[in-house]
């Protein structure tokens, strides 16, 4: 409602002795004066700008006759001050004008400033008047006087000698006698059956008193702390027709204050609360409606030692009050009993240092106009500085302060409230939430979701282009947009007094004094009137509204002396030319626009509606109707007292019922809040129905309106809408109340399901309360949220640290900003239905909204909410809520991992009462992966861990383990492998907690490379050969444990993880899946090659060629050949490059690394190298921690086998730290590349090629997985990778090696079967093939002849098995890692990969790491 803005202001006062210090300030009734009173001073002070413009020194001579100055009080129409002092004495001040057109502070403008043009007494408004003080008349009580108050034409005092005096302001008693209190009968109610019983006691007397005007009698506060109100029965003021009722409760009454708009009385206590009284309608007893006290939970020590309640003070537009305690503080407090502000806790109470400051006591306060000020005397005044009188004491300096604030557009223009946006109005500028105007192009019609479904209807009323505006637009951050007011407007028509914002969150308008301005956020532009004249000539007086693009607003014309309600049109000048004018009968106190009407509530109780509609002659005009009148003078008793006024299609019958549903979007009822009552009066359907086709339709809005119904007491705002949506009708349709302290209320529709007809017995709708943290100010209906503000706080007291700054106000203060906030209250209203056993209704409504993005918080939310009580409450719960909120979340997809997430955010003492509800967590364990939601299974697994022995929860990791490695989720496995080795190690009753941080994770020794860029396409010219460790960092062992190597080989848990692994490669290779293999090794660091060698002769030989050629084309999208390759005479397969390849091929040298040429080792390391990025976490983190380079590549080292030469990982560290020269070496390629001169049959044979080639990344891949192979010796399976990739060196090459003596027959044999049957196919099914098979065939012929007999070679058996990794002969390792580098050729490579490599390079950093896909579903991206 309201919130503190900045530091707040100091106004000096005129520097005097100690004495002299001001303790009182009263503002005048139109809050453009203010009394200051010092002991023997009396000074006026204007509100804008704040100066002074007159002080009265009493002389020492009649001071000491007439005592201090005590308390003053501005006669109703600012003329006359009265001002009563310490011995008896009343003085009456003249305030007289010093002389005509004379001001004390005038405007001055630059030269050449655009100065508005205005009417004579113009001016006025921007100065300071120049006035004069002149005491008129004495009074003399006799008796000290306790209270001062100005009623009508009269003063009401009381004395300490328990008297009333009515006084003119003239200063006569016009002969009427003072009302002894004694005399006046006081009981707990008014009815007459009852006498009053007299005070009867001899020194009673009114301590303090308020007078109401709304409810024609006296708030008093007696000085025995009882407190009371005083009417008069009769129209008459004397002692016989006085009455006063007292509520028994209240013995420690010290101030009060009443609220005229909410006949409400105040009344603070010496506990420290405030209690609000009301009076009851029927009886006249005092009703407590509500108490203002701090809590302990939110103020644990300071709420009992606030000290008495020292002033309380209700806010002009009455909707919020302050309250201010002895001890210091301030606090502020809506209508009914919301915290909005305490200044006793936070940083307002704490320095930055932690250190406690002495609260802000305050001697007196008086809010400024409209409440954007608020006038304080603060305490370090006259009470503190007699033993304070040093030098430094100028900061002591008794002053004025101003704190400033911001208030929502509720509490002024309530007709707000069926809009979406926030809307904050200040002194000079407005702050909205609905962000930048960009944004807002297309504002929300209906439901924030339409993007995903788009099928969703649209509102009716909605135009064709507003789709969602989003939720981002609205909640987006915490910043405001913040509109500064014209200060030409501003400049005559300080303060704003309404301000109202058009249902797109585009255009505003506000209303000062006079006239008004609106602005458009699109083209940030005011607009003005043109005439000032006529913005001179009119008063706004009911607030405005928009339609379309009309502004709507009710005013008084001045000079025709005749109230009106016009329409102007945004788009044209602001000029009453342009407007349309009709005439009322009274002034109107409110309005607002519903669809196409607007109702209208005036001073003489009744309420108008009118149609609205664009003329047809024109675009530029609005023409309004009378639809109806309604007369509501026998309901409300005073028309001050009606807070908003309504039209809704919100009615007590929801649509179904309904006989004709056109009705069902009629303007159903009007809402009336009446001081806090909320009242609504339905159309009365129950007369005949007029047929819509036998009328025009004007005549069907005309039905009566029946008596009102009260719905809901102590309502502050109310909101509704009338945009429709079938698929949230139960949250469009309810009604939203906002009930200050005691939460909101939903008045919420229940639907039959499927149109079924309706229970007789059932209500058709039901009114929920809810409670929520923030102070709501709009509600997004079908979001299912509340938007508010909040006030936030700023230290800036370590910028002051000298001394001298102590005093210092932004050292005292905190500064004070507002932010946005949101809240979701979904989960209250469900939870309210369960409680009511309308189960049925809360899943209808829950299921609507199921497509909201927090959904599933709110699930979560409830069932922790209910959890937490339920689990945690003293006594037994009869009725529990638990197993109702469990069964309703297992109507959601999402309940196993509400449940599981809920679990995990509560502690582990209420997990056993969780489960008794929902189920045991074994079972929903095995849901989760029967619903194949891996990562929720693996959330319940932790819960079993804590919950079961180690052999439950081990059983079931295994299941999941194999479940996570069967769909390739391999983030999940790694977790999986480190927690089957926690619970391993553990001991066997107790399982640990997370594994220690020295245990290597998931994929062993790769872990290291994690975050590294390892880029090998550095020169041999350019490192140094004591770099060259690689042989050994690519053999590093890489398992899944890296550390078993050293200390637990034998350990039976590591055994069993490997098995597993195995037994899935196992199955991966007969299902001929080599993409998924690659993967699975790379992501698990598997290691790949030892394991092959060991299947060489089982599960790794290819038994159907054809079948796994086939299964390979498809899994690597990679093309069957089409046409004949017909020019076998390639450039590339002579030439530097053929050469090069051939000379790698034969070099045997044991490091064939250092033989490299550049422009032929390219290619091989590339290959190996992007192939061992399916190591790393992600392809973008290795990007981000290297990026040289537009053309950045990224090299991985791969896992070659487990050949456990003890290298150190510093080898490693090396080679990454010196290898970054990347770009170098591949433009040096692309200039060899590009001096190479082509002719057009060679460009036309590239670009065949490059047609029969798949993508990129399969072939990287697939390079990949034959030098793994080749490396395993699985020479079968690398002849299929070699006829995919149809490259004949490979083939020859490996046909080669086939017919040496090392190779068993048996793979021979079956190379041979294959190669013939690959043969059989291609003459059938694929001739593609043929022009390839046929390059291989005298190959293939020399095999057919090769004798039968074999030798086992040394170089190709894999690790002895009696050996342990540890006594491999290094020469062995050295000539299987030159076969694994040397033995891929380079022929094709240049023919293909190098041609594109440029738009390869650039891609590539987009490209995810083969085998490895943000999914982990290793589908090619």
């Amino acid at each position: 409602m309201y919130f503190l803005s900045g530091w707040p202001k100091r106004l000096l006062c005129p520097l005097g002795s100690p004495a002299e210090a001001p303790f009182h300030v009263q503002s005048d009734p139109q809050r453009t004066f203010f009394a200051v009173l010092a002991p023997a001073r009396l000074s006026i002070w204007y509100s804008r700008p704040s100066v002074l413009i007159v002080t009265y020194k009493e002389p020492a001579k009649s001071s000491s006759q007439f005592g201090s100055y005590k308390q003053t009080e501005w006669r109703p129409d600012s003329t006359m001050i009265a001002v009563s002092t310490a011995n008896g004495y009343i003085l009456f001040f003249h305030i007289k004008s010093a002389r005509e057109d004379k001001y004390l502070y005038e405007p001055v403008y630059p030269k050449g400033s655009p100065q508005r043009k205005g009417p004579p007494h113009f001016k006025e408004e921007q100065c300071a008047p120049a006035l004069n003080l002149e005491m008129r008349k004495i009074l003399d009580l006799q008796a000290p006087i306790m209270s001062l108050q100005s009623v009508l034409e009269d003063l009401l005092v009381a004395t300490s000698d328990g008297l009333l005096h009515l006084i003119h302001w003239e200063g006569m008693t016009n002969g009427r006698k003072a009302i002894n209190l004694c005399t006046v009968p006081f009981s707990v109610d008014l009815q007459s059956s009852r006498a009053g019983s007299f005070l009867g006691f001899a020194d009673v007397h009114i301590r303090d008193m308020e007078y109401c005007a709304t409810l024609d009698g006296f708030a008093v506060v007696f000085n025995d702390g009882k407190v009371g109100f005083i009417t008069p029965v009769s129209s008459r003021f004397t002692a016989e027709q006085l009455h006063g009722v007292w509520p028994q409760d209240v013995v420690d009454g010290t101030c009060v204050a009443v609220n005229n708009k909410y006949r409400l009385m105040a009344f603070g206590c010496a506990s420290g609360s405030v209690q609000v009284y009301t009076i009851d309608n029927t009886t006249g007893a005092m009703l407590l409606s509500h108490k203002l006290e701090l809590t302990a939970k939110q103020y644990p020590d300071i709420w009992n030692k606030t000290g008495a309640v020292k002033l309380v003070r209700w806010s002009p537009d009455n909707s919020v009050v302050i309250v201010t305690w002895e001890y210091g503080g301030l606090s502020l407090w809506s209508v009914f009993g919301a915290q909005l502000i305490c200044t006793l806790g936070g940083d307002f109470a704490y320095r930055s240092d932690g250190t406690k400051k002495d609260p802000l006591k305050i001697n007196s306060m008086s809010w400024g106009a409209e409440g954007y000020h608020l006038w304080v005397i603060s305490g370090f005044g006259s009470q503190n500085t007699e033993n304070e009188l040093d030098s430094k004491s100028i900061v002591k300096q008794p002053g004025i302060l101003l704190f400033q604030f911001i208030k929502s557009v509720l509490t002024v223009n309530p007709c707000m409230s069926n809009q979406e946006q926030v809307l904050l109005q200040g002194e000079d500028r407005l702050y909205l939430n609905c962000g930048e105007a960009s944004q807002t192009q297309n504002p929300r019609s209906s439901s924030v979701h339409s993007e995903h479904k788009p099928s969703r209807e649209k509102s009716p009323f909605a135009d064709g282009n507003l789709d969602s505006q989003g939720l981002s637009t609205l909640l987006g951050h915490r910043h405001w947009h913040v509109v500064q007011i014209s200060s030409t407007y501003l400049e005559s028509n300080w303060p704003i007094r309404f301000s109202a914002i058009d249902k797109l969150g585009q255009n505003i308008a506000v209303v000062g004094k006079f006239g008004f301005a609106h602005y458009s956020l699109l083209t940030k532009k005011w607009k003005l009137f043109g005439n000032i004249t006529q913005e001179q000539n009119m008063i706004v007086t009911g607030g405005l509204a928009w339609w379309n693009d009309f502004i709507v607003l009710a005013c008084y014309n001045i000079s025709d002396r005749q109230e009106e309600l016009r329409v102007y049109l945004r788009t044209s000048n602001l000029d009453n030319a342009f407007a349309h004018v009709t005439k009322a009968q009274a002034e109107t106190l409110l309005l607002s626009v519903f669809r196409d009407m607007v109702i209208v509530f005036r001073a003489d109780c009744s309420i108008c509606l009118y149609s609205i509609e664009r003329k047809s002659d024109g675009p530029n005009t609005a023409g309004i109707q009378v639809l109806q009148e309604v007369s509501m003078s026998r309901y409300i008793p005073h028309p001050f007292l009606v807070v908003s006024v309504t039209l809704t299609s919100v009615s007590t019958e929801n649509g179904i019922t309904l006989k004709m549903p056109q009705q069902a979007r009629d303007a159903e009822s009007i809402m009336l809040n009446l001081a806090g009552q909320l009242i609504m009066m339905q159309r009365d359907r129950s007369g005949p129905q007029i047929r819509e086709k036998d009328s025009n339709p004007n005549q069907r809005k005309l039905l009566p309106f029946c008596p009102p119904v009260v719905l809901a007491q102590s309502v502050e705002n109310v909101w509704t809408t009338c945009r429709a949506n079938k698929q949230k009708r139960h949250l469009l349709e309810a009604l939203w109340l906002s009930c200050g302290g005691a939460g909101m209320k939903v008045w919420l529709p229940l639907f039959p399901r499927d149109h079924r007809k309706p229970h007789s017995f059932l209500s058709q709708r039901i009114m929920l309360p809810f409670h929520i943290n923030i102070y709501p100010l709009a509600v997004l209906f079908e979001d299912a949220l509340v938007l508010g503000a909040v006030n936030d706080t700023l230290l800036y007291d370590s910028l002051y640290t000298r001394n001298s700054a102590r005093e210092q106000l932004e050292v005292l203060f905190p500064f004070c900003v507002v932010e946005r906030t949101s809240q979701i209250y979904l989960h209250h209203i469900l939870r309210q239905l369960l409680v009511r056993n309308l189960g049925e209704q809360a899943l209808l409504l829950a299921q609507s909204c199921a497509a909201l993005p927090y959904f599933p918080h709110v699930l979560e939310l409830m069932l922790h909410e209910v959890l937490e009580e339920e689990a945690t409450s003293r006594e037994p719960i009869p009725d529990p809520l638990l197993p109702t909120v469990a069964k309703f979340i297992t109507e959601f997809p999402l309940f196993l991992q509400t449940v599981v997430h809920c679990a995990r955010k509560t502690e582990y003492a209420l997990w056993n009462y969780l489960f008794a509800a929902v189920g045991n967590p074994k079972d929903l364990f095995e849901e989760c992966l029967m619903a194949q939601d891996l990562d929720t299974a693996a959330s319940y697994l932790i819960i079993l861990q804590n919950m079961e022995v180690p052999a439950v929860s081990r059983q079931h990791a295994t299941l999941l383990f194999n479940t996570a490695l069967e769909q390739g989720k391999w983030d999940l496995c790694r977790h999986m492998i480190r927690f089957l080795k926690a619970i391993g190690s553990g001991e066997s009753e107790t399982p640990p907690s997370t594994p220690t941080a020295q245990e290597p994770s998931s994929s062993g020794g790769f872990e290291f490379f994690r975050n590294r860029s390892i880029s090998l396409s550095q020169s041999a010219e350019n490192v140094p050969a004591s770099k060259f460790s690689l042989q050994k960092t690519l053999s590093m062992p890489s398992g899944p444990s890296g550390k078993r190597w050293s200390k637990d080989s034998d350990c039976a848990e590591n055994m069993y993880i490997d098995m597993m692994l195995w037994r899935h490669a196992r199955r991966l290779l007969e299902e001929v899946r080599l993409k998924d293999l690659g993967c699975f090794a790379a992501q698990l660091g598997f290691e790949l090659i030892s394991w092959l060698c060991k299947e060489r002769t089982r599960a790794a030989r290819v038994d159907n060629f054809v079948l796994a050629l086939k299964r390979l084309h498809k899994d690597f999208l990679w093309p069957l050949p089409i046409i004949p390759a017909s020019s076998i005479s390639s450039p590339f397969k002579n030439g530097k490059y053929r050469t090069v390849g051939e000379q790698l091929l034969k070099s045997q040298s044991a490091d064939p690394f250092l033989n490299l040429e550049i422009d032929a080792g390219i290619s091989n390391v590339q290959r190996s190298r992007s192939w061992l990025g399916s190591i790393g976490p992600t392809h973008h983190e290795i990007d981000t921690a290297s990026s040289h380079g537009p053309q950045m590549q990224d090299a991985f080292l791969s896992p070659l086998s487990n050949k456990g030469d003890e290298c150190s990982i510093g080898s490693a560290t090396d080679l990454t730290e010196s290898s970054s020269m990347v770009d170098g070496d591949w433009t040096m390629v692309d200039e060899n590349f590009s001096t190479l001169s082509l002719t057009q049959s060679e460009l036309e044979h590239i670009s065949m090629e490059l047609a029969s080639k798949g993508p990129h990344k399969s072939q990287v891949q697939l390079r990949y997985l034959l030098h793994i192979f080749m490396e395993a010796g699985c020479l079968d399976w690398c002849i299929v990778i070699g006829l995919i990739l149809r490259e004949s060196s490979v083939i020859n090459q490996i046909l080669v090696i086939v017919q040496s003596p090392e190779v068993d027959g048996e793979m021979l044999q079956n190379i041979k079967a294959g190669l013939h049957a690959v043969d059989r196919w291609a003459a059938t099914d694929c001739p593609g093939y043929k022009p390839f098979l046929n390059i291989i065939k005298p190959q293939l012929q020399k095999l057919s002849e090769v004798t039968e007999e074999q030798v086992q070679p040394e170089a190709f058996q894999p690790v002895i098995a009696g050996k342990t990794p540890e006594q491999t002969s290094p020469r062995a390792e050295d000539s299987r890692g030159s076969l694994g580098h040397g033995s891929i050729p380079q022929g094709e490579v240049g023919g293909g990969s190098l041609v594109s490599r440029k738009e390869e390079d650039s891609t590539r950093s987009e490209e995810e790491e083969p085998f490895q896909d943000g999914t982990y579903d290793c589908s090619v991206s």
